[in-house]
């Protein structure tokens, strides 16, 4: 391949100018810039994109630590950075570690080497004193609340969300709970909230009342199953509406217990059954302009409880 040395060479213009023309330098002369545009054309010249980066300190590649690339909640995360990113011409790397934390290092080691401009982290499964090792190396970004001063996060209230829920369940005299979540609370802060909150406000609350491991619709039915077969409830909090979906299937010819999911899917509007809104999208597109703009700010995004 052809090199900027030969490039000069060939057209008389010194390196500088060359590297200045292919990187879009102002302050260029329009004529040169025209004749040297035209020859790197004709030698079908192509950057080496590593060392465009070094020179202008740049990648203009952001990673995203993300454990499920196929979650509801997780895909609106997603959608929001890469369309704001995609509006200031950066390229997305998503990173899945399916909440490995050997894999989570592995991305965060890759940071370190200047891969990426910056790190948004969806969800994390290393302590958070572990992943601010790597804060010298460039901007991380949260998409969870972060107490720790100059650390950029953006959250949900979930706390309010979910005092939505326990307050639409007392609106219907709903004594008995079940909860479907997906981390366990040892792992999950909001699962750990959530259990509380429901201990708190409903006297007969109890870890019996909780399944976990639940992310799909099938798991939403071996729940409802559970539910109806081992421990009777009035109500169900499911946490996505994949999963009230399997929940509602499996009652379709029973007795429905009131159910409420979460992430505001169609699903949950064709079966008519309440959900939480946590606005996610937008929540990704917050992310990647606190990166941008270099800021670290805390920034709480309001829900949104939609009864059906």
């Amino acid at each position: 391949m052809v090199t900027i040395r030969e490039i000069a060479k060939l057209s008389g213009y010194s390196t500088t100018m060359i590297s200045r023309v292919i990187n879009n330098y102002p302050y260029v002369d329009e004529e040169k810039r025209r004749e040297i545009l035209k020859l790197l054309k004709e030698l079908d010249y192509r950057p080496n994109s590593i060392a465009r980066s070094l020179s202008i300190g740049k990648t203009y590649n952001i990673g995203v630590i993300v454990p499920y690339l196929n979650i509801a909640y997780f895909e609106q995360l997603v959608s929001g950075i890469t369309e704001a990113a995609f509006h200031h011409h950066y390229k997305v790397t998503l990173l899945p570690t399916n909440y490995n934390p050997e894999t989570e290092l592995n991305y965060l080691e890759e940071f370190s080497t200047k891969l990426y401009d910056g790190l948004i982290i969806t969800s994390k499964v290393n302590s958070l004193e572990k992943i601010l090792e790597y804060q010298q190396y460039g901007p991380l970004i949260f998409c969870e609340y972060v107490p720790e001063e100059k650390i950029a996060s953006v959250y949900i209230d979930r706390e309010k969300a979910f005092m939505d829920v326990m307050a639409y369940f007392s609106e219907h005299n709903v004594k008995k709970i079940g909860i479907t979540a997906g981390r366990n609370e040892r792992y999950s802060d909001s699962t750990k909230l959530l259990l509380q909150l429901a201990e708190k406000n409903f006297e007969t609350f109890e870890p019996a009342d909780v399944v976990r491991n639940c992310l799909t619709y099938e798991d939403g039915y071996r729940a409802a199953q559970f539910f109806y077969e081992k421990n009777q409830v009035e109500g169900i909090l499911a946490n996505g509406d994949e999963i009230s979906a399997g929940i509602y299937d499996f009652y379709r010819d029973k007795k429905l217990p009131l159910i409420v999911g979460q992430d505001n899917l169609l699903v949950s509007k064709l079966l008519n059954l309440s959900t939480i809104d946590y606005h996610m999208t937008k929540c990704g597109r917050e992310a990647f302009l606190q990166f941008i703009e270099n800021r670290n700010e805390k920034l709480m995004i309001e829900s949104t409880f939609i009864k059906r």
